[in-house]
């Protein structure tokens, strides 16, 4: 099972994400932890430090933003890091070299396009 962790502050990301992937949740696939801001996030991997395997974050949130969580992942989880990718509505250039530049192992648009998610997951997996 691959268990991913979401980071984004808006709450209604939850049931999306639980909706659009409820075959495979079902399946005993994938399940999902939220955190709806960075120190949260942070907090849970501390906790369970192992468990998610990969972390889709949002870029843009209040207090820390996604670009820091991943700054800080990629320095404190080593074995083995977890696969980061960033999500963000602003697809821009300097966003994406930003991720890159912090390690970030993939870059999604808002809205995101679940059926090419998915597909990513199973070529990580």
């Amino acid at each position: 099972m691959i268990k991913i962790l979401v980071v984004d502050d808006e709450k209604d990301i939850q049931p999306l994400f639980e909706q659009r992937f409820r075959k495979e949740i079902r399946a005993g696939e994938v399940s999902f932890e939220f955190a709806f801001s960075g120190e949260e996030a942070l907090q849970y991997l501390e906790k369970y430090l192992h468990e998610a395997v990969l972390i889709l974050s949002d870029i843009n949130m209040p207090g820390m933003s996604g670009l820091e969580l991943l700054h800080r992942i990629k320095a404190r989880h080593h074995d083995p890091p977890p696969l980061v990718m960033m999500i963000s509505a602003y697809g821009d250039a300097e966003n994406y070299k930003a991720a890159m530049d912090l390690g970030a192992d993939g870059f999604i648009s808002k809205p995101v396009d679940f059926p090419a998610l998915k597909e990513k997951i199973k070529t990580l997996f």
